[in-house]
């Protein structure tokens, strides 16, 4: 049984307690406003059950004023018409402030979202680089110019423009990350946004929210709201005066978001879930790799939609291999995130709980072995939405703990024979966002890697991301991509331009039809 870490420090730092304290409206048009219904959502610690904060309840009338305000701020040019240098230090300066206020985010993340202490504030460092990296493109998106069959005649040229107005709607597993995936690119571009946080984990966005305004953006060109998904996010994904969805979260959601958009036939780009297969050959000792596969699993509860939850163990090193890993899966320290000792933090509610000791008792059901784990922590982690990490040995691949994307601690083990099987195996579910390949054997990566149907294959490494490598997956994993240079195509329109060499009049006509 994984035993819980220490006690966690009792008192937050003073920043941290005077922003929980106070309330909390919806940033719209760079001030903070009351919601129409003057509604509030209560917003839950997850390694206790306790309550943070109550945060504003948006309703259809609040996403039409946020709608208007960010309409408002593209049309007339707010954003659009800002120099791309200043477009540029508006972000760096924003990154700037992410990493003054690093310890602040990293608490309130870690109260939201149940994440370690040490994870939370890589997190803030990461969403610093992502917004620094689109800082670098605001100066460098450009059109081409285009050599034509009558290149004496006509001089053409592409120019790159904003999409307009940008609905982010993010998920709970990295909150502020999630939220600064979703900024960079539109801002850089000129884009206006209005960001929905998860209903579970709004705290660091409403705080970037007020970060916003000091870095210097002007009303209307980022908007923050919180509330449900069924309401807020609804209300977004249909709405007329909204050009573009940009949506992370479960694919069952996204579906609806697709549906949605519909209406106005708005861009959209999904991230969804996953079920990531991990291929370990026999050509890599157990010792080498066993840590690695654990964290690519057991990473922030297994809440993470690139989680490598399946690992595909080549026969001979299947005993060994299930063995190892539950024996150092059993010694992960589970606890509270702001527990200096804690490498696991619980799940981020209730609901995630029970879903995931739901697929915990489907894999028992189905005939699949608990090797360690399998249950909730007791004593004074009792309260909280504590899982321990949990590794299954006999999985067949058509049980659901191995078709169905869990999203917790719960590592599944099917041993193959050979690297067709194994590639077979990996792509024998829906979804397609990551696979990760161990192996000392470079042209076996090389085959491994062309062959997953996968957006992201690691090799040798687990859950590497970089804000100039894109990332999003193949089928029901969603479509488009964030991070790169390939997240810029998303938010901006491609315009063709026709210059007549011969100017108006005669010259330019064309003849007649005979």
């Amino acid at each position: 049984m994984t035993g819980p870490a220490a006690g966690a420090p009792t008192r937050l730092p003073e920043p941290v307690e005077r922003f929980l304290a106070r309330g909390h409206g919806l940033w719209i048009d760079g001030r903070w406003e009351t919601p129409a219904a003057a509604r509030t959502l209560p917003v839950l610690n997850p390694a206790d059950g306790s309550t943070l904060a109550h945060v504003a309840l948006a309703e259809a009338a609040d996403v039409d004023r946020a709608v208007a305000s960010s309409r408002r701020a593209f049309d007339e040019g707010t954003w659009t018409r800002v120099p791309p240098a200043e477009r540029s230090r508006c972000l760096e300066r924003l990154a700037d402030l992410l990493e003054e206020h690093e310890d602040t985010l990293a608490v309130l993340d870690t109260l939201d979202n149940g994440m370690p202490l040490a994870q939370s504030r890589g997190e803030v460092r990461s969403s610093a680089a992502h917004l620094r990296y689109y800082a670098g493109w605001a100066t460098k998106i450009h059109g081409e110019t285009i050599p034509v069959r009558e290149a004496g005649r006509f001089f053409v040229y592409t120019r790159r423009e904003p999409v307009g107005v940008v609905a982010a709607i993010t998920a709970w597993n990295f909150p502020l990350d999630n939220a600064t995936w979703k900024l960079g690119a539109p801002l850089a571009a000129g884009d206006c946004v209005i960001l929905k946080p998860a209903e579970e984990t709004p705290l660091s966005a409403l705080y970037l929210a007020q970060l916003s305004r000091e870095a210097g953006f002007p009303p209307g060109v980022l908007n923050v709201i919180t509330g449900l998904g069924e309401e807020a996010g609804a209300a977004l994904s249909e709405h007329p005066r909204v050009d573009k969805i940009a949506f992370t979260g479960s694919t069952e959601t996204g579906r609806k978001i697709v549906a949605a958009s519909a209406g106005n036939l708005k861009r959209v780009t999904l991230e969804l879930g996953g079920k990531s297969a991990v291929i370990l050959l026999d050509d890599v000792a157990v010792e080498e790799v066993a840590p690695s596969v654990l964290h690519g699993v057991f990473h922030n509860a297994g809440q993470v939609c690139s989680a490598l939850s399946r690992v595909l163990v080549q026969r001979r090193r299947y005993r060994p291999f299930t063995e190892r890993v539950a024996e150092l899966a059993s010694r992960i320290r589970v606890g509270p995130g702001l527990d200096p000792d804690t490498q696991m933090g619980p799940l981020v509610s209730e609901t995630q709980l029970h879903r995931v000791l739901g697929y915990i008792d489907a894999g028992r059901r189905e005939g699949a072995h608990v090797l360690c784990g399998g249950t909730r922590p007791g004593g004074p982690l009792g309260n909280g939405y504590f899982v321990a990490p949990t590794v299954f040995g006999q999985v067949d691949p058509g049980m659901r703990i191995a078709q169905e994307e869990i999203f917790g601690p719960v590592l599944g083990v099917v041993p193959f024979d050979t690297l067709d099987e194994a590639v077979a195996l990996a792509n024998a579910t829906p979804y397609g966002l990551a696979a990760g390949v161990w192996t000392h054997d470079l042209a076996a990566a090389h085959r491994l890697a062309a062959n997953l149907r996968s957006g992201t294959v690691w090799v040798n490494c687990d859950n590497e991301f970089d804000p100039a490598v894109p990332f999003g997956g193949y089928r029901q994993s969603g479509y488009g991509r964030e991070l790169g240079a390939h997240a810029l195509e998303a938010y901006t329109h491609v315009k063709s331009v026709w210059i007549s060499l011969a100017g108006p009049g005669e010259g330019s006509a064309r003849p007649a039809n005979p």
